[in-house]
């Protein structure tokens, strides 16, 4: 897997990490409707057609997540965002980097 992909992941995980500890108040790790959606990202990145020249999912033109799982990585992904550049700048700056780049074309 490439490092953009394992860079993806670590990504989501963090957002699904900083969404569960302040909506769901885990201590540490996930709840189980927060493991159950990051399991499936995690399985959706792995599969991803596009591999090491995958856009940031919020510019891709294939939307490969079934409509409710997609509902939810959205409203975690627009709660967790914006806080990201706080609790983890490093990991925002080059999730925003990647998401400049040309992905896929």
């Amino acid at each position: 897997m490439s490092n953009r992909l394992e860079r993806e992941k670590t990504t989501v995980q963090m957002m699904l990490r900083l969404y569960c500890k302040n909506h769901h108040h885990t201590a540490d790790g996930l709840c189980s409707e927060c493991q159950g959606l990051s399991d499936y990202a995690m399985t959706r990145l792995a599969h991803c057609k596009f591999g090491d020249r995958k856009p940031t999912c919020g510019k891709c033109i294939v939307h490969c997540y079934k409509p409710e799982m997609r509902m939810r990585i959205i409203e975690v992904m627009r709660y967790s965002g914006p806080k990201m550049l706080f609790v983890h700048p490093i990991a925002s700056i080059r999730h925003l980097i990647d998401g400049r780049r040309n992905g896929h074309r």
